[in-house]
């Protein structure tokens, strides 16, 4: 895959892996060093912004996610790496955002495999062997890494999944096979093994994927206590459909079914994140290891009535504007904790912006190894043990096609909005608009000429979502 870099992007690349290079590592107790930490990244799927106690929600709690806040860093400003689940995700594992990372989209207009949604029959692209991710790169610095729940990145290429990608363990489902999706799945893989779930069979409801999910972590935590690891625990909750075993703590509010449906999906999975802390503690391994939490873009699976109503009625997006499928921050910004105990500040809060292409980088330097070229992100280690937020004068970059050639920048505090192509930028000041109400790109010409100039090489174009960009 070809990838266009600016001058002033290579230098500010070489500015930021100098810095990087050269950080001292001493923290904690005096003269002790970093060891390389377990690594264990867990992902909601369609989670809020503001569905977390600790980022405003009032209406439901989530005290174990909550006391990761309390006992890590919160970022107030972490960003997915796109407004729908397969991108961001593809972001995530390759480091490179969505104008030049391989998957841009879920579906794809050309190439790609061919399969059904329903029955509808649609065209998804995958990962290829060209492309590193996170798993590939830990792997080659000696750890067992393991994907359990969602991975999205295979489409329909029996070729492509996480054991092909970099993943040692895999268990969860795959877009491929229909019967190992949703809630209560009749069939799920063990590694390339396709089961029967017990309990599951002619539409019987016994095993909740979720707590599946949990289950399986603490399975591969108890089994790799002894060596490095990374684990990626890819939730579904509280993506649609609305269904979970039990209403807990809500059954008895004077709420509509799906209202309390979705308040019971996120405590249960708040619970399910509760147990795999526990284990950490329990096996000594609490102080070895780095946890994030975050969400894979906004809420609101789909805009239906009945999902709409949820979303209003918990305020979802908290002060943000829009939801899953936009640009505007309600579509992108996400919640993302931070926990690693005596390395990681305890109680703090940052509004340190940076996205999920971020995270290759960051993942390579915790684990002491090389990050692969030709990517968007770098590492925030710094930022994260509270040393340094100086990590250069960047633009965080993100494309959307659903709705036509949509494009997105963050440049210091403002936000760029292209809705059309061929259509001037609209432009925000996020220091003072979180909610992106007052278009301010009049008021800073110099603002927009920048981002302009930034935006003529920010992407490179895909085969499989081919655009004509407008002279």
């Amino acid at each position: 895959m070809k990838h266009n870099i600016s001058r002033r992007s290579f230098l500010q690349k070489v500015a930021v892996g100098a810095a990087a290079a050269s950080f001292p590592y001493q923290i904690g107790k005096a003269g002790a060093s970093v060891s390389r930490p377990n690594i264990i990244f867990i992902m909601a799927d369609d989670l809020g912004y503001g569905d977390i106690g600790c980022y405003g929600q009032k209406k439901f709690q989530t005290p174990n996610i909550d006391l990761i806040a309390t006992e890590g860093i919160r970022f107030t400003q972490c960003y997915a790496g796109s407004t729908i689940c397969a991108p961001s995700r593809s972001v995530l594992m390759t480091g490179q955002h969505t104008g030049h990372t391989r998957i841009r989209g879920n579906m794809c207009t050309v190439g790609g495999s061919i399969g059904y949604k329903g029955k509808q029959q649609v065209r998804r692209m995958y990962l290829t062997e060209e492309d590193q991710t996170v798993g590939n790169v830990l792997q080659k610095a000696g750890y067992k890494t393991c994907l359990i729940g969602k991975w999205h990145l295979g489409a329909y290429n029996p070729d492509a999944g996480p054991l092909d990608r970099g993943f040692d363990e895999f268990y969860g489902w795959l877009i491929r096979t229909g019967t190992t999706g949703g809630y209560y799945p009749p069939q799920r893989y063990r590694n390339r093994e396709l089961y029967d779930v017990p309990g599951n069979e002619n539409n019987a409801k016994s095993y909740y994927e979720p707590d599946k999910c949990t289950q399986e972590a603490i399975e591969f935590l108890k089994n790799n206590n002894n060596r490095r690891f990374f684990l990626y625990l890819a939730y579904n909750s509280p993506h649609s459909p609305l269904e979970v075993p039990d209403l807990g703590p809500y059954t008895d509010e004077d709420w509509p079914a799906h209202i309390k449906t979705y308040a019971a999906m996120v405590y249960r999975l708040d619970q399910n994140i509760r147990k795999v802390m526990q284990t950490l503690k329990e096996l000594n391994i609490d102080e070895k290891t780095i946890v994030f939490f975050c969400s894979d873009n906004g809420p609101r699976s789909e805009p239906t009535q009945q999902l709409t109503e949820v979303a209003d009625f918990f305020d979802s997006n908290g002060p943000l504007q829009g939801h899953k499928r936009d640009l505007y921050e309600g579509g992108i910004r996400v919640p993302m904790i931070v926990r690693w105990p005596g390395r990681v500040p305890a109680g703090k809060t940052s509004d340190f912006a940076w996205y999920f292409a971020d995270f290759l980088s960051t993942a390579a330097e915790l684990a002491g190894t090389e990050t692969p070229k030709n990517i968007d992100g770098v590492s925030i280690v710094p930022v994260m043990l509270g040393k340094s937020e100086d990590l250069g004068d960047r633009f965080l970059y993100w494309e959307y096609f659903e709705k036509g050639f949509q494009q997105a920048v963050r440049w210091r505090n403002f936000k760029a909005i292209r809705l059309k192509q061929g259509e001037p930028l609209l432009l925000f000041d996020l220091s003072e608009d979180i909610g992106e109400q007052n278009n301010v790109a009049e008021k800073h010409p110099e603002v927009i000429s920048q981002i302009e100039e930034y935006l003529k090489t920010a992407r490179t174009e895909s085969l499989n979502w081919p655009i004509k960009l407008e002279s």
